[in-house]
């Protein structure tokens, strides 16, 4: 496993964890909103 492999794999990563966080306040927006609203 090369250097370029390990650091492409790093900021695969680092890009799914921010997608995930992304998705996660979504989520949890949407469900806060709709929880204020009932």
């Amino acid at each position: 496993m090369t250097l370029t492999h390990f650091s492409r794999g790093i900021r695969n990563a680092w890009h799914f964890h921010y997608a995930l966080v992304l998705v996660f306040k979504t989520v949890c927006g949407g469900l806060g909103i709709a929880f204020l609203t009932t």
